[in-house]
């Protein structure tokens, strides 16, 4: 047995006050966003994303956020990949920012819908060729051999795509998460933690509520 009982830090960066936050939980997302990409929190953007399949069975994976807007917030993909499989099925997911350097994270719950194929275009033509690439060759999460057959197809798309641009793969583009809710963190002392329920009112306004730690 590993015993980590010993293992334990205590919260006492900041405290999370009803008072400090904002309104809109969308402004408060980009708020501690921006804080977060001002500490250098390695890749604020990457989140846990949840999905569950059709048994009832969660799967989670890290998922990088592209952008956010008050429509809510976007990541990309392969649309045969595992996590598009089960979206389908069930498209209410849940995501985790962990923030775990400013002893903060944010949970959003929500649902998933695809994005327009023009939207995905625009986005897939600012990634760099490499990247392109990459999501022609790749048929998420399905089984290979070995890693000579990306390697193999890679080479062929390649010269596929010798001259002109790459085009936007027929099988990838985005999901939008429409938040219901979104839940503010912030670590404090003898495990006192601050948080913040945001939860969407009637009216498409916000209800906020803190919950015990």
């Amino acid at each position: 047995m590993m015993d980590l009982s010993d293992m334990r830090l205590d919260y006492s960066e900041e405290e999370l006050r009803r008072s400090s936050l904002k309104g809109d939980a969308f402004e408060q997302f980009s708020s501690w966003f921006e804080q977060a990409c001002e500490s250098e929190v390695h890749e604020p953007n990457a989140f846990s994303l949840a999905t569950v399949n059709e048994d009832g069975q969660p799967s989670l994976r890290t998922v990088l956020l592209k952008y956010f807007d008050k429509d809510g917030l976007v990541f990309f993909t392969n649309y045969e990949s595992h996590k598009a499989m089960e979206i389908e099925g069930n498209n209410q997911v849940s995501m985790l920012f962990p923030w775990l350097t400013m002893q903060r994270q944010v949970i959003v719950k929500g649902c998933a819908v695809k994005v327009s194929a023009t939207e995905s275009l625009k986005y897939f033509l600012k990634r760099p060729k490499d990247s392109q690439l990459g999501a022609w060759i790749s048929r998420q999460s399905s089984v290979i051999s070995s890693r000579q057959v990306l390697e193999s197809k890679l080479a062929e798309i390649k010269a596929r795509f010798t001259k002109g641009d790459v085009s936007l793969p027929p099988f990838w583009g985005g999901y939008r998460i429409e938040p219901k809710s979104f839940e503010f963190w912030q670590g404090g002392e003898s495990r006192i933690h601050d948080r913040f329920l945001y939860s969407r009112g009637e009216e498409g306004g916000w209800e906020i509520e803190r919950l015990s730690p």
